[in-house]
Order: C-alpha cells, then sequence, then structure tokens
C-alpha cells in the first residue's frame, strides 16, 4: 500500500501524463454541433478585409451571418492583443443570441484563432473552426525580416518566426471535441514551409492532396472556388469530416 509520498508521487505522474496527452486541458462544455450561428472571419497579417469580405458574402448567401473583423494596427500588432479583439467579438455574437460562433482564421488569423481557443477558452465558445495558410509553426519570411529588416518587423512579424516563444506556447494539441479543418496550399509563397498550417488535433488538408489541378497561392486562398466549397461544407449542419473528394465548383 502507498503512503503519501508514494499517493503524491503517483498524483503528479498523472497531471503530467494528462497534460502530455491532453493539449490545453479545456474539459468545460461545448457548443452544440447541430446549432451553426456566426461566423467570424480573422483577417492576417496587414488586416486587409478584402479577399475575406467576399468569402463572407457567399457564406451569407448560404444563409450564414458572417462578420469580418478588423483588426488593431492593421494586423500587425501583438497577436494576443489580436486575440482579445477576436474574444470580444465572439462574446458580442452570443450575447446578441447566436446559438455559437464559427471561426475561420486567414493566414496570422489561423494563429490568432489558435491563441484565442488557448487563452479564452475558446474551445468552449466555437462550434468549428477553419485556419486557411496559417503559419502556425511559424514562416521563414517572419524568420529574415527579424534578421535582416527587425525595424520593418513589427510585433506579429516577430511572433511569426519560427520557434517564437509565442508559438511554442500554442504548439500543444489542440483540445478535445473541438473540430478544426485546416487547409492550404502547397503553392504557398508567404508561407515557408506551407504545412507549418500543420495542428495536431485538426483535421489537416493540403488542397492539392484533393485537387491536383490546383495553383492556389496563399492570397487566393480565402477566394479560391474549391476553398471556399471545403469551407462551406465544413461549417455546415453535418458533422466535420475529412473531405473525400475534391468539390464540385461552378
Amino acid at each position: 500500500m502507498l503512503g503519501g509520498a508514494g499517493l503524491v508521487a503517483v498524483a503528479l505522474l498523472v497531471l503530467v501524463g494528462v497534460r502530455l496527452l491532453g493539449g490545453d486541458q479545456d474539459d468545460g462544455p461545448r457548443p452544440d454541433q447541430a446549432r451553426p450561428g456566426t461566423i467570424l472571419l480573422v483577417p492576417g497579417y496587414g488586416g486587409n478585409r478584402a479577399a475575406l469580405t467576399e468569402l463572407a458574402g457567399r457564406l451569407t448567401a448560404e444563409g450564414r451571418t458572417a462578420q469580418v473583423l478588423t483588426l488593431p494596427g492593421e494586423g500587425t500588432g501583438a497577436l494576443e492583443e489580436q486575440a482579445g479583439v477576436l474574444d470580444a467579438a465572439v462574446t458580442d455574437a452570443l450575447a446578441g443570441g447566436a446559438p455559437s460562433v464559427d471561426v475561420i482564421g486567414y493566414s496570422a488569423g489561423g494563429v490568432v484563432t489558435r491563441i484565442w481557443v488557448k487563452d479564452h477558452r475558446g474551445a468552449e465558445k466555437a462550434r468549428r473552426v477553419v485556419s486557411l495558410g496559417s503559419p502556425l509553426h511559424g514562416t521563414r519570411l517572419a524568420g529574415l525580416g527579424a534578421s535582416f529588416a527587425r525595424a520593418q518587423c513589427p510585433a506579429a512579424c516577430q511572433e511569426l518566426v519560427p520557434g517564437s516563444d509565442l508559438l511554442d506556447s500554442i504548439d500543444d494539441r489542440l483540445p478535445a471535441g473541438l473540430p478544426w479543418l485546416s487547409i492550404w496550399t502547397t503553392n504557398d509563397e508567404t508561407v515557408q514551409p506551407p504545412d507549418s498550417a500543420r495542428l495536431d488535433g485538426a483535421i489537416n488538408l493540403p488542397l492539392q492532396t484533393l485537387c491536383p489541378a490546383a495553383r492556389t497561392t496563399h492570397s487566393g486562398l480565402p477566394t479560391d472556388p474549391y476553398v471556399t466549397a471545403l469551407v462551406i461544407e465544413a461549417l455546415g449542419d453535418d458533422p466535420l469530416t475529412e473531405p473525400a473528394s475534391c468539390p464540385a465548383v461552378r
């Protein structure tokens, strides 16, 4: 029989094991997957809303409510601050009667969303998440900027350097029960390597594995017809599963 010291040791081992296996350890309630609500779209570095506004229009045509966020500092400021903006928008949507929220993070907007999940218990608020070409493990361009043009590499740029403290802090497995689809293109000229978008616990989808003929670039992801079709399907009423084939597009 274990004595007091032995019981403490076992308890510590269990806690360590849970930490290693369980990602963010968010074991709170999860939104009802059968009740889609507001879709929030988070722009990337630079904060350009044009491409996401077009995607939001397509989602609105499907009968959904979609809102593109405006980020402070045009998306170049601290990513943690941007995650706070996302959380405020989520709070407003839920307080306004939305049964749930879905989040689409484009490029660095996907990193912002991952920070939000970790720091703001996002798995208890988001029904589903889709990220598009998100440098969740950084991008070499940010590394070059931080090394050779630091004055022109603001906070978000420095945080997107591979191996940054911020990126290391969100490198855990996703909380269980949060459906997340991460899509990227192998033709990405901005996020290098493109599979920096891979996320432990998500459905990871290089576009060309489904649609070999796709010539989609990083900037083209939000408006690409294949990607748009995949996003609409992922945020629909049916459970989120890994797509089996390239979607038919008009």
